[in-house]
């Protein structure tokens, strides 16, 4: 497939939102940190939530061909698990606010907020990822792992930004705890994707040359397209890149996603800068998994349309 950027970054920002509210509203249910700043800390961390879930939202108009037609989008809730996702987004958003404006407003109804904001971020999870699972033509994505991949991904960089907030905001000591459930929750996130790929590099195509054209020879070999110019199924179901570039792209998102932020966080937990610094490094290499994600799939339409004469 060609990774469509604004999708990119609607996943990647959105799934940092959500973590980052998980990793907080976790916090205040374990009473940690403790004192009259934690709801300064919730409030702010509520707000950033927010700002990443609206960065998110505003990067998806952009594959639109007509946003101002986006609220049609929901309209197919029964069926399609992207109106769903459009639905469940806003939700979310709004249940953060809220549970942000009890701490705000010192409301004790903030905890029973922040669960309702919890079953609509999972719900977001699942409505997101499901979009893709739920291709079974696309082989690389129709797997139980792909649930499992965009929550602890989502998951780790949303805690790894609790981590530098809380360091920034209260003190290193308050930030160690977080730091260990994103160091968590990244090793987590590496054993998962690592499982994926391992499975995706072992699957075997449905579709074939022979099986497309109904000849059974073992030599039958793509020469052309069959037309000049280039087309919509050209631009959109292959992104043209050669299997060394795909290669390089597979070990930097590894390093910058999983095993320097994990280094980071075990190197120095109670650093604001550090921990800065792994949430920068890890969106960086999350963004780069997730152009992998997209781009590893391979449309069946590709027999026809991927070899260049």
């Amino acid at each position: 497939m060609n990774p469509a950027f604004s999708v990119i970054f609607l996943t990647t920002l959105i799934g940092a939102g959500q973590g980052l509210f998980l990793a907080l509203y976790a916090a205040e249910l374990a009473g940690v940190p403790a004192g009259p700043a934690a709801s300064g800390l919730y409030f702010v961390g509520a707000a950033w939530s927010l700002v990443l879930c609206g960065l998110g939202l505003a990067a998806s108009f952009f594959h639109l061909g007509h946003p101002e037609r986006a609220w049609r989008a929901a309209a197919m809730w029964r069926t399609s698990w992207l109106s769903r996702e459009v639905i469940a987004l806003p939700l979310f958003m709004a249940g953060v606010f809220a549970w942000g404006g009890a701490h705000a407003l010192g409301s004790p109804a903030s905890r029973w907020l922040g669960a309702v904001a919890t079953v609509l971020c999972l719900a977001l999870f699942v409505c997101t990822a499901m979009i893709y699972a739920s291709i079974r033509f696309l082989q690389e994505w129709a797997s139980p792992l792909t649930l499992l991949n965009y929550t602890l991904l989502g998951c780790a960089s949303g805690a790894t930004l609790a981590s530098a907030l809380v360091a920034l905001r209260l003190s290193p000591a308050d930030a160690a705890p977080f730091a260990a459930a994103a160091l968590g929750l990244t090793l987590a996130g590496l054993a998962s994707r690592a499982a994926s790929l391992r499975r995706n590099a072992l699957l075997k195509p449905r579709s074939t040359l022979q099986s497309a054209i109904g000849v059974k020879h073992p030599a039958v070999v793509q020469r052309a397209q069959g037309f000049m110019g280039g087309s919509f199924n050209t631009r959109e179901f292959f992104h043209g890149r050669n299997a060394a570039f795909l290669r390089s792209v597979k070990w930097f998102f590894l390093a910058a996603a999983f095993v320097l932020p994990a280094a980071l966080l075990a190197a120095a937990p109670g650093s604001s800068a550090a921990l800065a610094l792994a949430f920068v490094v890890q969106f960086a290499g999350l963004l780069a998994e997730r152009w992998f994600f997209f781009a590893q799939a391979n449309h069946p339409q590709n027999l026809y349309y991927q070899a260049i004469s």
